[in-house]
């Protein structure tokens, strides 16, 4: 090797260990979440949110943010309002969670964010999010005639269970009854299933599966995954014995297929109590507890609330 090969090798070795304590040194560099958003509006007001492209049935987690929190903002997503929350008094970053619901068309959506500043002038600000096609599978079940042709008056006991749910999860309570994390139903679980499965039942196409499923033994206790009010405790023709609990700011979750319910219409239970126990009631083919989300009118994957920090 000559003389000068060996100085150009050096040469090239420490320039690449230079590049490698750079790139090190970036990467522990604080810096943006990789998908996620954020906006720098006027005012110094900062929106924020944990992905800038989801699928359908999913759970985004947003905040708004400024060097002076002021108290008129509000929150808007697709043309319903999203309510924002302070996790202390003297925070000064608000939170709020937007459900992208398990049928919502793909496409690209605005969460706008209005508030009135110092002078009492209205300012908005947007961020947007891209909704993409939820990757789903199909599953083939055969059940109880009667829960795929029911006859004239199970068709108008369904039909007024549908009206009946439709009008609790229109309502928004303005206040907020959960604190902390939220938990999984069941203990000694670590996940569940089946949410978005696109369903056959005795070859007919149905709506797709708006719940986690939980396989457990009938008997199985079933507790509150949140503190809330029970805002529903009755059998109902498809989901049989159901719990449906409103935890505000229009979180509801349901706990349903119960072969009894330890709870009462208007109760407030704490989290982590036991509300009733798993079951084959409803339309099943076996024992499991089926435990869904809505956020908003939106049905949405249960377990990502589970994920999310308090």
């Amino acid at each position: 090797m000559s003389l000068t090969s060996h100085f150009r090798r050096r040469e090239r070795k420490k320039i690449l260990g230079i590049v490698a304590l750079v790139a090190g040194v970036l990467a522990l560099a604080p810096g943006p979440v990789p998908g996620q958003v954020r906006k720098t509006c006027e005012g110094g007001v900062t929106l924020k949110l944990n992905a800038g492209v989801t699928a359908q049935g999913s759970l985004l987690i947003v905040e708004v943010a400024g060097p002076k929190l002021l108290a008129e903002f509000a929150g808007d997503w697709d043309g319903r309002a999203i309510p924002l929350w302070r996790e202390g008094e003297k925070s000064g970053t608000l939170h709020g969670l937007i459900g992208v619901d398990l049928e919502k068309a793909p496409g690209r959506y605005a969460w706008k964010v209005s508030w009135k500043n110092a002078a009492g002038e209205a300012k908005s600000c947007s961020a947007f999010v891209t909704v993409r096609a939820g990757k789903f599978p199909t599953e083939r079940l055969q059940v109880e005639k009667q829960f795929v042709q029911p006859d004239p008056e199970q068709q108008k006991r369904a039909e007024e269970d549908q009206k009946k749910m439709r009008a609790i999860f229109e309502s928004v309570t303005p206040e907020r009854y959960w604190d902390g994390k939220f938990l999984l139903p069941l203990k000694g679980v670590t996940t569940g299933g089946n949410f978005g499965r696109r369903r056959i039942l005795n070859g007919e196409a149905r709506s797709p599966h708006a719940g986690v499923d939980f396989p457990a033994l009938a008997g199985t206790p079933v507790f509150s995954t949140q503190g809330g009010k029970v805002a529903l405790a009755e059998e109902l023709y498809y989901s049989g014995n159901t719990i449906v609990i409103d935890h505000g700011y229009g979180i509801y979750t349901l706990y349903a297929h119960l072969s009894e319910i330890e709870a009462k219409a208007g109760q407030m239970v704490r989290a982590g109590e036991e509300i009733g126990k798993v079951g084959a009631t409803g339309r099943v083919t076996g024992p499991h507890l089926h435990w869904g989300l809505t956020v908003e009118r939106a049905r949405v994957n249960a377990l990502q609330i589970v994920q999310r920090k308090p």
